[in-house]
Order: structure tokens, then sequence, then C-alpha cells
């Protein structure tokens, strides 16, 4: 549009201003069908005369109004110029951002152009963009922060446009997952007289999320997003169970402690190995719990909507990240054709617990685990076919002479010094005492806690001196090379298993029957079988030896080494009712270690997150809610706080949220008001009408009255 300049005549009062549309831009695009923008902009302007003449459009009055409306028209046309057109409410609240500029109610900054133009999302036709200066400045906040609350009257898009931010990121795989969910008030104590199944009775209390959704999306895509766990709508209350029974075992850098123990600030393991803090703890009552168990037998316990973090082939392929699925997700989905469909993550490095001193070698240790003979009621013995172990063991033990006596036996003898009498004891006999290991047989023999529980290198040591002794790697054509390890103990079994799987690896056990095995030979006679033999099968991480004994080690690496050390999910069954909390921690993952060293989490990671309706959580509620955000997510939090559903004496979370978290860091407020109103014309006055009443209120009485208005 060209332009005249403002011509102001003094002795009139007057100003005047000229424009020229441009022929490309036909006038009824510019004033509106039946000049209906014509006749808005002369309502907003009484003071001005507009005239119109072919493609000339001129403005007379006071010097105010006419520069208002020079700068109305201006903005118009940069609108126009993007294809977008004009309407009524669109020059309206072109004419409102203006005056609040002159007004100094607003900084300016932004122009009613940008305003109207930037889009949002575009689906089905129609393009979802802001319409008023706060909501554009709201959804620029959701850009620019990770925590956003939109406060205002219905009827201003909040909800709306979180939506559309929310589905423009999954769109633009800025995140994974979208998860919308409302606190369903009234459902509470009452949801269970609803008629319907439990998601018939909840579908009100969501419907406007689904609409919305509609809206925004292919109708027949959105099934499919939500079987798939890329969208979940819920209430609140059922989306906060994300939960392990009380029992469960969760690791610490102390060693293991049942997960209702821990409070904030307690350190646990994360999948790099290391401590991470636990930053909340949250009861979550008694709720249905299911095993779930991967195929090398490891198991934990939780419930329905705990959190795994899982892949799949068809992930792993295309290099596509891992992706967060809830538990009830993946039953009856736990196979692709014949294989298992969900990879679970293994620890990144070795758990680093604190190093402890030990009072025998801990390679030492494990050869006589091994192969040693503690009985105690004969000097401590070993026996081997090589002699490299014998040499080994010597060099272990100070003070020890490790005496070939014939055949695969050695004596351990004390080594004497002048001056010593005879009924010293042993220092192997004295540490062994000192571990309870003393008068342990081949059944009863285990890794005392201290060396369990003990540095990396501490925990490799031991193991490989099982293995050294009793283990072995086991070759076969075209495939990596296993480790297996046989025990008749109980206890050293699953102590092996905790020792591979604290360094990052997987152990399969089975079991051979002592019962009706054939007899083995010694010394040319029979051997009667008089325990269970427990086989391990074991894959070690790459970079992790698992034999010194050279003709073992050099067998394995001959073969390519282990391999890399896998689980999937093989089974999720229930397993009745438990009291169960969650926790959340402070890894960049959000994963922990809890039972058999599997990975688990209850933080919602690459995930954008809208909660409507946030006047009706409670302050516990609420609370919850943010302390769930993982990394790379994004949370909207919408509401109104003067239209509080909560039972009488019952805090709004979202009044005392502004509260506490005013002035913090990447989180950011929006307000917005009846000026905002999109919806009908009428709305906004209402709106307006109830503040003045509720104002004038409480003002008269000190107190607000009026039923569910009540404040919190």
């Amino acid at each position: 549009m060209t332009q005249t300049p403002t011509a102001h005549t003094p002795a009139q009062g007057k100003a005047r201003a000229q424009f020229t549309v441009p022929a490309q831009h036909p006038m009824v695009t510019v004033l509106g069908s039946g000049d209906s923008l014509l006749r808005v902009i002369e309502t907003a302007f009484p003071a001005a005369d507009i005239h119109v003449r072919g493609n000339e459009i001129s403005a007379v009055g006071d010097p105010r109004e006419v520069a208002m409306i020079q700068r109305l028209f201006d903005e118009m046309m940069l609108v126009l110029r993007t294809g977008q057109p004009m309407t009524e409410d669109a020059v309206e609240r072109s004419i409102a951002m203006l005056r609040a500029s002159e007004n100094g109610t607003s900084d300016g900054q932004e122009t009613p152009a940008e305003v109207l133009t930037q889009n949002i999302l575009s689906s089905r036709g129609r393009t979802i963009r802001p319409k008023t200066l706060n909501q554009k400045r709201y959804v620029d906040a959701i850009d620019k922060h990770t925590i956003v609350f939109g406060i205002g009257p219905a009827g201003t898009g909040k909800t709306y446009l979180a939506m559309a931010k929310a589905v423009q990121a999954l769109q633009s795989k800025q995140v994974n997952r979208i998860i919308l969910t409302r606190p369903a008030v009234e459902a509470g104590e009452r949801l269970g007289f609803l008629p319907g199944t439990l998601y018939e009775k909840i579908d009100p209390y969501l419907r406007p999320l689904y609409d919305a959704l509609h809206d925004m999306l292919d109708p027949d895509s959105i099934p499919r997003l939500m079987a798939a766990g890329t969208i979940e709508v819920a209430p609140l209350a059922y989306m906060r169970g994300r939960a392990q029974p009380v029992f469960t075992n969760v690791l610490t850098p102390d060693g293991w402690r049942p997960i209702g123990d821990l409070q904030v600030g307690d350190l646990v393991v994360g999948s790099n190995g290391e401590p991470t803090p636990v930053l909340g703890v949250y009861p979550q009552g008694e709720k249905d719990v299911y095993r779930v168990t991967a195929q090398d037998g490891s198991w934990t316990l939780c419930c329905g909507e705990h959190l795994w973090t899982v892949r799949t082939r068809d992930d792993k392929r295309r290099d596509k990240p891992w992706r967060v699925l809830e538990t009830q997700e993946m039953i009856g989905n736990l196979r692709a054709a014949h294989y298992r469909r969900y990879e679970l993550p293994m620890l990144t490095a070795p758990v680093s617990f604190p190093e402890r001193e030990v009072p025998m070698d801990p390679y030492a240790l494990g050869l006589l685990l091994g192969d040693g003979c503690l009985t105690g009621s004969t000097t401590p013995s070993f026996a081997t076919a090589d002699p490299e172990l014998a040499e080994a063991l010597g060099a272990a033990l100070p003070g020890v002479a490790v005496r070939h006596k014939g055949g695969s036996d050695y004596v351990l003898n004390r080594l004497r010094s002048p001056g010593d009498v005879m009924t010293l004891e042993n220092p192997v006999t004295r540490v062994l005492r000192e571990l309870d290991l003393l008068r342990t047989r081949s059944h009863s023999k285990f890794v005392p806690d201290d060396y369990l529980h003990n540095s990396a290198d501490v925990r490799l040591a031991v193991l490989q001196g099982l293995l050294d002794s009793d283990g072995g790697p086991v070759a076969q054509k075209d495939r990596t090379c296993r480790i297996q390890y046989t025990t008749t103990s109980i206890l050293l079994r699953d102590d092996v298993v905790s020792l591979v799987q604290s360094l990052g690896g997987v152990a399969y056990t089975r079991r051979r029957a002592a019962e009706g095995r054939k007899p083995g030979r010694a010394e040319g006679r029979d051997v009667e079988y008089r325990h269970d033999a427990h086989v391990i099968d074991i894959r070690l991480p790459e970079g992790i030896e698992p034999f010194r004994l050279a003709r073992k080690r050099d067998t394995y690496l001959a073969a390519g080494g282990g391999g890399r050390p896998m689980r999937f999910i093989d089974s999720i069954e229930p397993a009745g009712r438990e009291e169960t909390v969650c926790i959340q921690v402070a890894a960049e993952d959000s994963l922990y270690v809890t039972t058999d060293h599997l990975l688990t989490h209850n933080t919602l990671n690459d995930a954008f997150i809208i909660l409507d309706e946030a006047q009706n959580t409670s302050p516990e509620q609420m609370k919850m809610f943010l302390t769930r955000l993982g990394f790379d997510s994004k949370i909207v939090i919408t509401g109104d706080v003067t239209q509080v559903d909560l039972p009488g004496g019952t805090k709004s979370g979202l009044r005392q949220v502004q509260e506490i978290l005013d002035g913090v860091e990447d989180v950011h407020f929006s307000r917005l008001s009846s000026q905002d109103v999109v919806r009908h014309k009428l709305v906004g006055r209402i709106v307006d009408a109830y503040e003045k009443y509720d104002s004038e209120n409480d003002t008269e009485n000190g107190t607000h009255r009026g039923g569910r208005n009540k404040r919190k």
C-alpha cells in the first residue's frame, strides 16, 4: 500500500492520511464483504472520517486516530501479503493491540501482523495460529522454556494452542510422544457409581483433549498413535502411578535396599554404574502389579503404568532412538515372528561401588572358591591340572607356600620364620574364618559381601579366579564364544550371576539334577553325584576379560570374544496386588538399577506433556507431576484459578505453585485475560462481568463467596 504523508491542519486541529491499495489486492479483501471490515474500523474510530474511492482510502479527523488508522491499514496489508485473509475478528484484535501499544499497556515489540501471521500447525486445510498478543507470547514462551503455565479464563486458547505445539513438536521429531492429562475431580470417589467400563467412565473428562486432537491430526491415525503409545490421554490419577512394590530391591552404593525405604537425597545406581541422587519419592498405594521377566531369567515387579526404555529390531536397524513404553502397552505384544520384540538397555559401565579393604587377594579368593578345600579339618588345599594357577595362587597369598603333593593336588602351607611356634594359625585358615568361609564345602560356598560390593577391579578379579578354576570358554562354529561356569552351590551360583550382571553382562542359569545322572569317574572308580549342578552361561561386555589362565584366554580371544550382552523382555504376567511407591532420579536418562540389575525408570523423557484444568490439582499432585519431568521433555500446564472444583478445604496446586516457582529459571507463567477469549464475543463480556462482581465482593466482604469459585 502506498500512502501520502499525514497532513495536519492546525486551524482545524485535524489530520489527514491517504492510502493506495495495490492492484493485486482486490478492495474486498481490505474492506470486507459488504464493507464489513470498514464498518468495524469506522466504529472503532468515531473521531475520524474514512472515505473510499476506487483503490484509494483516506482518513480525516483526530490526529491520534488518523495515525492509528494509518498503522492499522499498514498491518492489514502485511497480513494480506502472506495470503491470509482478514476477518472482522482479526481487525478488532489488531486495533486492540495498536491501542495497547499506544496507551503503554503493551511494550509494542510485536506488531499485529507478526501475531496474526505466526503459523503453528497446518492440518486438513486449516491453519492454527495465535490470535492475540498474549496468545503469541504464550506460544513463544512454550518454544523458549521447559515448563510453561498458561493461566486464564475459559476460551482463551490455553489448551488448544498447547496441543498444537505438542503436535508440531511430534511431527518435527522434537519429542517421541505426547502425554495429555486432566485431573478428573468428579471421577474421584464417585467414579465407581457411573455406568460402563473404566474408559467409558473417564471419557467425558478427557473429551476436550480428544476433540482438539481430531482437529489437528488425521482421525484415522489417532487410534494407531495411541495404541503405539505415541499419544497417551489419561486422567492424572491414572497416569501418575508408575511404581514398584515397596519391597522391590534397588541398587545403591551400599548394596541392595527396598525401594520403599528410600528417601529424597539417597543415592541409587544409574545406567552408567555411577551413583545418582533420588529427587522424589511418591507413595502410590495398593496397585495391581506384574512380573516382568527377561530371557536370561532376571525379573522384577512393577505396576501396569511403570515405564521401560526399550527398542525393537527395526528401531536398531533404522538407527532410531530408544522408546519409552508402559508395562501394559507391551502385554500381548512381546513377540515379532519368533523373535522377542523388546530389547532392554544394559549397564554402560560396571557398577561403581566404593572400594573396600579385603583380607585376601580377590583373584586368590576366586581360585579357592572354585577348586580349594576350605573344610578346616585339614590344611587348606587346592586342586588344579594347571601349574600356572598354582603359581598364581602362591604369588597372591603372602606368607603361604603352595606345595605340590602330586597329580593335581597342592597344599597351602604357612611359611615359617625363625622363632615361629608350631601353634600359629595358617594365614589362609585365619582369613577363611574371618570371611565365614571356613568349613564350607562345594555346595555351600559363597562370595562374601565385601567382595560382591567392592570396586569393579575387585569383582572382576574374583570372577576371573572362579572362571579360571571352574569355568571355561565354549567356542562354537560361526558364533561368538560364550563362557560357562558350573557349581553345586546355590549361593555361589547367585553370587556369580550378581558379579556378571554388576559388570554389565548377562548370565543364564540351568540346573542339572544329581538324581539319575550317570556317575562320574575318579581314580578308576564310579563317583555318585550328591548335589545338583548349576550351569551358568555368561556373556560379558567388550573390554572385560573373563580369564587370566593363558589357555582359556587364548581360546576365548581366538573365537572373537563373547559378543554383545543383550536382554529382551520374555514375559509379563500378573503378580497380584501390592503396596507400591515410585521414585525419580537425577540421572540424565532417568534410569536406575532394580532387581537383577534390570534398568527401569519412572520419568517421562522425550515427551511433550500437557496438564489441563490444573486448578483442580492438589499441591501434592502438582509437585508429583512437575518432578516427573524427564530429559528432552516439555511441560505445559493450563488452568483457570477462578474455576476450582476441589472439595472444600483443599488448596489448589495451581494457586500455590505460582508462589513457589515464581522466578525459577526456565519456568514461565503466561497470563491471559478476557481480551484473549477467542470464542463468541459474549464470552469475554461474561468473564469481565464475573471478574468485576468477584472484585466488588472481595472489597465489601473481605472474602470471596460463590460456591465453586471459592478461593483455595
